[in-house]
């Protein structure tokens, strides 16, 4: 599964979990993509976009 939204073009995002005594492991990040079936210029096509992609409207689904 690719881990980037095909219309924002969100990815993941890498940093540092700190514990309590302050030890930092690394950590990622993932954004919240769904396959959907959606309208795009060439035609109607399976998709992986986020979240916030889908509830803003920038998606338009196909059915």
């Amino acid at each position: 599964m690719p881990k980037v939204c095909d219309v924002c073009g969100k990815q993941p995002v890498f940093g540092h979990s700190v514990s309590h005594s302050h030890k930092a492991s690394p950590k990622k990040w993932s954004p919240n993509l769904q396959h959907v079936k959606a309208q795009t210029e060439k035609g109607v096509r399976h998709i992986w976009v986020c979240t916030r992609c889908l509830r803003s409207g920038k998606v338009k689904k196909a059915i």
